[in-house]
């Protein structure tokens, strides 16, 4: 049997007799190093030498612009370890950011390192260690780090490892100052509160002249 990569997927395709090589399946690469013999990508398991076939290499570097795109359309973006959540909890969790039109994908950590590189980010390698589950928010900068923050308090398994906001890299303490902001509706109205304040207080004056000079005709 052909040993599993770290990511639980086997190597399913057969050796060749000749070169002992094994082509990688695009979806096993995982966290693991590769060095270049000969012009190629190889990796070391058990002693067998594998390749990872050009179209492999090719998906991942796809995949690595899709994620850098992803990170720099984002007003926001939450990292959080996930370990220890129950499936129903996952759930209700992808729930409830999906209605506030927040996006949580489960991606490997050295595949946001390179994205987060490429994004102009530097420094995230802390944050992306162990099992990571990412939010992306385009719209609202709060919306995934209070959703996070609130889940938190009864799902004591999610744990809020830092992100990105507004293009800059955000730690843990940043993000959770963040989730005790208002909303991005609640923001809207504590703008419009400002805004209309003044003008109310014009209104209620030129009303209060209009009636004195009512009383005085």
């Amino acid at each position: 049997m052909l040993p599993k990569t770290a990511g639980g997927a086997s190597l399913n395709r057969p050796a060749e007799e000749e070169s002992n090589e094994i082509f990688m399946d695009p979806l096993c690469l995982g966290d693991i190093e590769f060095f270049v013999f000969d012009k190629k990508f190889y990796h070391k398991i058990q002693g067998v030498k594998y390749k990872m076939s050009e179209a492999a290499i090719a998906q991942k570097q796809l995949l690595v612009e899709e994620l850098t795109t992803k990170i720099q359309e984002s007003a926001s973006v939450v990292v959080v370890d996930y370990l220890g959540l129950t499936v129903e909890q996952v759930t209700e969790l992808r729930k409830q950011l999906r209605e506030a039109g927040v996006e949580m994908k489960v991606i490997k950590n050295s595949l946001m390192t390179r994205a987060a590189g490429a994004a102009g980010l530097e420094g995230m390698e802390s944050i992306f260690k162990g099992p990571t589950a990412v939010a992306f928010s385009t719209e609202d900068v709060v919306a995934p780090a209070k959703i996070m923050a609130e889940f938190a308090k009864t799902a004591e398994k999610l744990e809020i490892k830092g992100g990105i906001i507004e293009g800059n890299v955000a730690s843990k303490e940043e993000i959770e100052a963040l989730a005790k902001l208002p909303n991005r509706e609640g923001m809207l109205s504590m703008l419009l509160s400002v805004l209309t304040a003044p003008l109310r207080n014009v209104a209620l004056a030129v009303k209060a002249v209009s009636d004195q000079k009512g009383e005085a005709a």
